[in-house]
C-alpha cells in the first residue's frame, strides 16, 4: 500500500470510528452465531479504494475489543474482514466484490465453534446470510445511489488504480449506464 497522506489517515480514521460506533450501537445484534452488524455495509468501500482496506480492519478490531468473546474476535474477527477485503479490493464487478465477505465468514464459524462450541456449518450459514443480506442486498443499492451522486468517484474511488481503466463495475440491473 502506498504511503498515506494526512487526507487518507482522516478517510482511514473517520471510516474505522463509524464502523466501531455503528457496531456498539447494536451490540446485541453484532456479536454471536446470529449476528447483524449493519456496519459491514462498509465493507464496499475498500472496492473503490484499498484504504479502505485498513480503515474497515481497524473498525473491526476496535468493535471486537467490546465483544463477549473477547480476544476470539479480535483475531478471528479481524482476520476475517482483512483477507475477505482483500479479494473485495481484487473484484472487477462490485457484485462479485459483495459475495467474499459471506464467503470468508467460515472463519467467524471456526472462531464461535472454538469460543462457543457453536456448530461450524449451521453457524457458516447465519453468518454468511447476514453478509449476503448486508453486503449484497444492501450495500450495493445503497452505494450505487451514492455512486451516481459523484461523490465516491471524487472522494474515495482511487483514480490512479488501472482497474478503473474500461471496468464496467456495475451490474447490468443497476445501470442506465457504464460510464465512469
Amino acid at each position: 500500500m502506498k504511503n498515506l497522506s494526512i487526507n487518507d489517515l482522516v478517510k482511514v480514521s473517520v471510516v474505522a470510528a463509524i464502523y466501531a460506533a455503528l457496531t456498539l450501537a447494536i451490540a446485541p445484534f453484532a456479536y454471536g452465531p446470529i449476528q447483524f452488524r449493519f456496519a459491514e455495509i462498509l465493507n464496499l468501500l475498500a472496492f473503490f479504494n484499498p484504504i479502505y482496506i485498513l480503515a474497515v480492519t481497524l473498525g473491526v478490531f476496535i468493535s471486537n475489543i467490546f465483544s463477549p468473546l473477547g480476544i476470539y474476535d479480535m483475531v478471528f474477527g479481524t482476520l476475517h474482514t482483512l483477507i475477505a477485503l482483500i479479494f473485495v479490493w481484487r473484484s472487477r464487478s462490485i457484485l462479485t466484490a459483495s459475495i467474499w465477505p459471506a464467503v470468508f465468514s467460515f472463519i467467524i464459524a471456526l472462531e464461535l465453534n472454538l469460543a462457543v462450541n457453536a456448530p461450524f456449518l449451521e453457524t457458516w450459514l447465519f453468518v454468511g446470510l447476514s453478509e449476503i443480506l448486508i453486503c449484497t442486498i444492501i450495500a450495493i443499492p445503497v452505494i450505487h445511489l451514492i455512486w451516481r451522486t459523484g461523490f465516491i468517484k471524487r472522494h474515495i474511488q482511487d483514480n490512479t488504480s488501472k482497474k478503473w481503466r474500461n471496468n464496467p463495475i456495475w451490474p447490468g440491473l443497476l445501470l442506465r449506464s457504464q460510464t465512469l
